[in-house]
């Protein structure tokens, strides 16, 4: 663990504290030039940590503070998600694989931070969940599934196949009830895939509503003991 202090961080708001758990790439050319901006006054961005490609692992805001990483957006009820969240950047553009040894730091980094704020496996999200309308981040070359397989995210355990009339609906209610933001079939559709099913595209499909109404079973965005 490396310290490098960043200006850019408040209190949580309300006396929140941290019940989630945000991922992020950098869309940067190298980690220097991340560190640089996260921690520059003028730029007004920051995360709790960054890991860089060869597994280091900076640390630029204090857990118990208000870092700068994921701007407007909610998950469930949460729609200050910087004062409810732990925001972690990966050190990568978006277009290639993460290394073994940054995903190593990141398995390391979460179990600790996890633990120290109880936070569950399905609080752990993408970017791009918290504010699909906007957002891609971490992107289609991040194994969630790898994450999931440690207890450390989670992945659906069943799918269907083809279409019905009820498909949008169900889909709908499913994002609803794991967590993501209201919007529009496209924009909801797009997060889902960019986490559980990177490989796909092409309309909705019965394999799309079938794990996410399991994942939503499962893993209820708003159960009472994650309310504020």
């Amino acid at each position: 663990m490396v310290r490098r202090a960043s200006p850019n961080f408040g209190e949580r708001r309300g006396g929140a504290r941290p019940d989630l758990v945000v991922l992020h790439y950098t869309a940067m050319p190298t980690a220097k030039a991340a560190l640089e901006r996260l921690c520059d006054p003028d730029c007004e961005v920051s995360a709790h940590y960054l890991i860089s490609r060869q597994g280091v692992t900076y640390q630029l805001v204090e857990e118990c503070k208000r870092a700068w990483h994921a701007g407007a957006g909610a998950w469930g009820a949460v729609t200050d998600v910087n004062s409810r969240s732990i925001g972690i950047e990966l050190d990568n553009t978006g277009a290639q694989p993460f290394p073994e040894p940054q995903m190593a730091a990141l398995e390391a980094l979460l179990p600790e931070v996890m633990g120290r704020w109880a936070i569950p496996p399905e609080r752990v999200i993408a970017h791009s969940d918290m504010a699909p309308d906007r957002k891609f981040d971490p992107g289609v070359r991040f194994d969630w599934r790898r994450l999931a397989l440690r207890g450390l995210s989670v992945w659906p355990c069943r799918g269907g196949t083809g279409t019905n009339a009820l498909a949008k609906r169900r889909f709908h209610a499913a994002a609803d009830a794991f967590g993501y933001p209201a919007g529009d079939l496209a924009t909801r559709l797009r997060a889902f895939r960019l986490r559980f099913r990177p490989a796909d595209d092409g309309p909705l499909t019965l394999q799309d509503v079938a794990a996410l109404e399991d994942l939503a079973r499962r893993f209820p965005v708003d159960r009472a003991d994650h309310r504020a």
